[in-house]
């Protein structure tokens, strides 16, 4: 029998070695979660007790002890609030693909600075968030809507504040005369869609609320113009 050569040799020892060797499973494919299924989990917290730390007219702090969903032992001081709303009030009259939008600028203290934001407000307790937001709406710059649509409801900071916030749609707006609370000094302006989303990129809007009502309509206007 003739002898192979080395590099024939070769070639036979990597073939065998590689037939024992078992090919990695490829990893299965998850689907998103959709819905109510996203961020819930089936079992929930034990509170234990629960102090008030500090009680003011917007807020309250709470200092909680309680065991987590996962049974951990904790403390936490948290801020109780009645909820707010936000509202992203759009006029469509002269634009349907880039439409006016309607926005503030104000002078916010914890933040030391004046920013620009959407309309806003707190909720009464119990309050029904549409009413509170055609109030806010109506009150802090005079517009009312014909059409009202909920867009989001999102938290801002759930580590430690319990505030959630509603974003409506408001369209079809009707101009009136603003009547703002007395401690509230604002100026309003109705800026392009595209201006705002400018102003976006280049850091000019830094308020969480707007920032997120805001490019979240403008993602799903982009859906929409692709179908």
């Amino acid at each position: 029998m003739a002898k192979q050569s080395k590099p024939a040799q070769a070639k036979e020892q990597i073939k065998k070695a590689s037939a024992g060797k078992k090919r990695p499973a490829k990893p299965k494919k998850t689907k998103a979660l959709k819905g109510k299924q996203q961020g819930v989990t089936a079992e929930s917290e034990v509170l234990l007790s629960s102090s008030v730390v500090y009680q003011g007219s917007l807020f309250r702090v709470l200092h909680d002890k309680l065991i987590e969903p996962d049974g951990k032992h904790s403390e936490r001081d948290v801020i109780r609030h009645h909820g707010s709303v936000v509202i992203l009030a759009i006029d469509r009259s002269k634009s349907k693909k880039d439409p006016w939008i309607v926005i503030e600028r104000q002078y916010r203290h914890a933040a030391i600075r004046y920013m620009w934001e959407l309309p806003a407000g707190k909720l009464e307790p119990g309050e029904d968030p549409l009413t509170g937001a055609r109030r806010e709406l109506e009150e802090e710059t005079g517009y009312r809507a014909k059409k009202w649509k909920p867009l989001v409801e999102y938290y801002g900071s759930p580590g430690f504040l319990g505030e959630s916030m509603k974003v409506f749609l408001a369209e079809g707006l009707i101009a009136g005369d603003a009547h703002p609370e007395e401690d509230e000094h604002i100026e309003f302006r109705l800026v392009k869609l595209s201006e705002l989303l400018k102003m976006i990129d280049k850091g000019a809007i830094i308020d969480g609320k707007t920032l997120t009502s805001v490019l979240l309509y403008a993602r799903q206007a982009r859906r929409k113009g692709k179908k």
